[in-house]
């Protein structure tokens, strides 16, 4: 089949992997909201710079992969456009920093309005981005990624999102951080549970392939319990609106996602990946409104 350039370079961007950018963004710009600090350009910059951070290491994923032959014919999840030969390694490798060198740009406001702590926030966003699969230590061969997933996509997101908006931070707002952070490690340990045997073999050393596939569907309940509980635990530690509380009911719609990473391998993941993704947004839409209200 014949795709168009833009087919092409929108199958690259990866757009179902933008909810994991988007949703910390989302609630970052909620809380700020309700704490009377909503700044519409400050949001609106950070939710562009987190979009196309995401993009520029989705882009980084497909070179980098490639060029250490982890992408193979026997990939399970979807075409990764520089192993499938539909764009050029060195192509690839510009757009990568074209898309980072735009994230930089974006947060020029931000660093205006922000000052030396987004510079920070935004310089480790995009390093990590490259670094996630490149660099002599890549995170994602090395069992760091979790972490970094957790840090960067929860409280770094929400709580930069925050503070470009009201110039403060408090810890409710890191605290409430951690349950996006908790939903992308989720989504990244049901990609890594579908790709433990190609990870093995490329010597891609996930915290899936180090500690096996019975550990990986422990990991991904325990982050959407606790991610799903944490309003939970914020109404009762900060004596919040109890409106957010709805957001736990996230935890029902987990339900098949759970069994499907507990029953099925492979391939079949994909579809738990979509819907993991999707749990996530609807989380994050449902706390932001009830943070609102």
């Amino acid at each position: 089949m014949t795709r168009s350039p833009v087919d092409i370079w929108v199958l690259a961007a990866r757009p179902k992997t933008l909810a994991a950018a988007a949703a910390p963004v989302l609630i970052g710009i909620a809380m700020a909201h309700a704490a009377g600090g909503f700044h519409l350009w400050s949001a609106l910059a950070a939710l562009t710079g987190a979009l196309l951070i995401q993009i520029g290491t989705n882009f980084a994923n497909d070179y980098y992969d490639h060029k250490k032959g982890t992408d193979t014919e026997d990939r399970l999840g979807p075409l990764r456009v520089t192993q499938a030969g539909l764009v050029a390694p060195a192509t690839m490798k510009r757009a990568t920093y074209a898309v980072f060198g735009l994230a930089i740009l974006v947060g020029v406001h931000l660093v205006w309005r922000g000052g030396w702590p987004i510079v920070v926030i935004g310089l480790l966003s995009v390093l990590f981005g490259v670094l996630y699969t490149g660099g002599p230590c890549p995170l994602g061969y090395n069992g760091l990624a979790d972490i970094f997933v957790l840090i960067f996509f929860g409280p770094v997101a929400v709580g930069g999102t925050y503070y470009v908006q009201t110039l403060t931070i408090h810890t409710p707002v890191l605290l409430a951080g951690l349950a996006p952070g908790l939903f992308s490690v989720a989504i990244l340990t049901v990609n890594n549970l579908r790709d433990i045997d190609n990870d093995r073999a490329g010597g891609k050393k996930t915290l899936t392939v180090r500690f096996g596939k019975t550990f990986a569907r422990f990991e991904y309940l325990t982050t959407i319990v606790v991610a799903c509980l944490l309003p939970v635990v914020l109404h009762v530690l900060y004596d919040t609106s109890p409106y957010p509380v709805i957001s736990a009911a996230t935890l029902l719609l987990a339900i098949p996602c759970v069994r499907q990473v507990f029953t099925v391998a492979g391939k079949p993941l994909n579809d738990t990946l979509a819907a993991t993704g999707r749990l996530l947004l609807i989380f994050s839409v449902l706390f932001s409104i009830g943070w609102i209200l």
